[in-house]
């Protein structure tokens, strides 16, 4: 069994992702090819979004979000310590300073409640992460951000795809950046990543950034890195579009299928009214963690902790901020929470096993 099964999608979509790989092998452009403007007008319509510009990851997404933001160093950043280092090691690489706000105990997203008082002269930007599939509660950051005058970046990476009071994701603050990492809900066969934005001059520098930060050929008006989004990389994704919604569908069907099975012998993750989650991870909450693991691995069921540490207590974080933040119900989450298989081509037999062998597991720890 595999915890997300790239083999099984690829056969469903092979004819789709061969010929669209032998496009590019024939036309020869590797370097931003006709693919990539394709997928870029593509992904903004999904979306919604005026601008899209497609990046080698999401990882460097953020990074050059911040930099056309002009994030300097010493400029502090509100975000969760309940999300993956990439989030937080491109603040640091600017010299910024990542400053960790509690999450919602439901939905494991930064906790709007608490970003108002941890806002001072130093704050420069709010960067919100979604997570498990589902948007952070964008409407109320969103309102305390225009109160004092502060950008948005959505972390986006686990919610392309999904919906927050009838909008969709990436589509909700005055930047976004998503992935394209293999396992993600639209992922590519390699690293592939995307910023959105609404706004002409923040795309227009965007741009400028993602090709060392060149106007023109040889003429470099901005600094800038190396990040462009592979064409190959960009066909795949374009072979993959046309099924995205099915296959969201297929996730979530399989996601209400867990919670009716679970949701009366453990914790699962609640999903805010008029939104949806793309379920980039099925996680449910459990106190006996490392026994259950340990049962289902010797089942030959694989399952995932995301994250067993939050980023405040992680040695390269720890060090770097001056003061350690009181974020009791991420530090609770890290020790509680794992993620079942989930993807749009698990079947329900195997979704049976899954559970039967985790109920098993559960009642021999009780």
């Amino acid at each position: 069994m595999q915890f997300i099964d790239l083999k099984k999608q690829y056969h469903v979509l092979k004819a789709d992702i061969d010929q669209r790989i032998q496009d590019v092998l024939t036309h020869g452009q590797y370097i931003l090819g006709p693919e990539v403007k394709e997928l870029e007008m593509q992904l903004a319509d999904v979306v919604g979004a005026k601008h899209c510009i497609t990046v080698a990851n999401g990882t460097d997404a953020l990074l050059i979000a911040m930099m056309a933001l002009d994030i300097k160093p010493g400029d502090e950043i509100i975000t969760t310590p309940f999300t993956f280092i990439a989030t937080v090691e491109m603040m640091m690489l600017l010299g910024a300073i990542p400053k960790f706000v509690d999450i919602d105990r439901g939905t494991y997203c930064l906790d709007a409640n608490l970003i108002g008082p941890a806002i001072n002269d130093k704050t420069k930007c709010i960067m919100p992460v979604s997570l498990y599939g589902q948007c952070a509660d964008m409407d109320a950051i969103n309102s305390i951000a225009e109160r004092y005058h502060l950008p948005v970046i959505e972390d986006a990476a686990q919610s392309f795809g999904a919906n927050y009071h009838h909008k969709k994701s990436c589509h909700l603050s005055t930047i976004a950046c998503t992935s394209f990492f293999p396992s993600k809900p639209l992922g590519c066969y390699g690293d592939g990543g995307a910023c959105f934005t609404d706004d002409d001059e923040l795309q227009k520098k965007m741009r400028y950034i993602r090709v060392h930060g060149q106007e023109k050929r040889y003429y470099h008006q901005h600094l800038g890195i190396n990040s462009r989004l592979d064409t190959m990389q960009a066909a795949i994704l374009l072979a993959k579009l046309p099924y995205f919604n099915q296959e969201i569908a297929a996730r979530q069907r399989i996601a209400k299928r867990y919670d009716a099975l679970l949701s009366q012998h453990v914790k699962t993750v609640t999903i805010m009214p008029d939104c949806t989650s793309v379920y980039a991870q099925y996680t449910i909450e459990t106190r006996h963690r490392d026994q259950v693991q340990t049962h289902l691995r010797k089942l030959n069921v694989p399952t995932a902790i995301h994250y067993p540490l939050p980023l405040h207590f992680q040695p390269v974080v720890a060090n770097y901020i001056q003061l350690k933040p009181s974020c009791p119900i991420a530090e609770d989450a890290a020790n509680s929470v794992i993620s079942l298989p989930i993807h749009p081509y698990l079947s329900e037999e195997e979704q049976d096993v899954i559970v039967n062998h985790l109920l098993e597991a559960l009642l021999t720890e009780a």
